[in-house]
């Protein structure tokens, strides 16, 4: 990894590299809001350069890191940092909101908590928990009778492990989230079965960093 912090470094490379991911675009802004340890000691620690990094797809261990903000204006990705509190949250938090070139948007809140680790906890406005050290499936859907077992049997038939579940919702009957961390490679094949699900609204996969 590119030091000097695996916390604010190597963790945030990763959380840039999982918002893009999210948006699956290429990105062209982004609004990064830090909090705690985060917003007092990001320029010193490059957490601002590990960020941008991962938002431009860059690896832990890419020496490019150092020059990144140089690099994402040569790149015309506009970029804004502020420092905010966001109460409830680890100290190294990150909420990162991305545009782009397709005119999608989104928006990431995860932390770093040590030794490069990382922790997704929302996504859009929505409460998941998931780490990026498997292949996660992020499934928004209506919450009505039968979608998770809907679900979980097309995972089965594909011989996917299912290593972590977890539902989200703000109510019963709105719209939820299903976080889904599998062993296993996900197919394109059964990403294309699972958009065509009754209730489902769209599927995201977030594979292993």
């Amino acid at each position: 990894m590119i030091g000097p912090s695996s916390s604010h470094t190597a963790g945030a490379v990763r959380l840039g590299k999982i918002a893009r991911k999210i948006l699956n675009e290429k990105p062209v802004s982004a609004h990064i809001q830090l909090s705690g340890s985060f917003a007092r000691t990001y320029r010193g620690h490059g957490t601002d350069k590990a960020i941008i990094a991962g938002i431009m797809d860059m690896q832990t261990y890419d020496e490019r890191i150092r020059n990144s903000l140089e690099i994402a204006q040569e790149q015309h990705l506009d970029f804004s940092f502020t420092i905010q509190d966001i109460p409830d949250t680890h100290p190294n938090t990150a909420r990162i909101t991305l545009t782009g070139d397709k005119g999608g948007t989104g928006t990431m809140e995860g932390c770093s908590i040590g030794g490069g680790n990382i922790l997704v906890t929302e996504i859009n406005g929505t409460d998941v928990s998931f780490s990026g050290e498997y292949n996660t499936l992020i499934i928004l859907h209506h919450d009505r009778p039968g979608t998770i077992a809907a679900v979980t049997k097309i995972a089965a038939e594909s011989a996917l492990n299912i290593g972590n579940f977890r539902l989200s919702r703000p109510q019963r009957g709105a719209d939820a989230v299903m976080t889904i961390e599998v062993d296993e490679d996900v197919p394109d094949s059964l990403i294309d079965k699972l958009h065509i699900v009754p209730n489902v609204i769209n599927v995201i996969l977030i594979r292993r960093i």
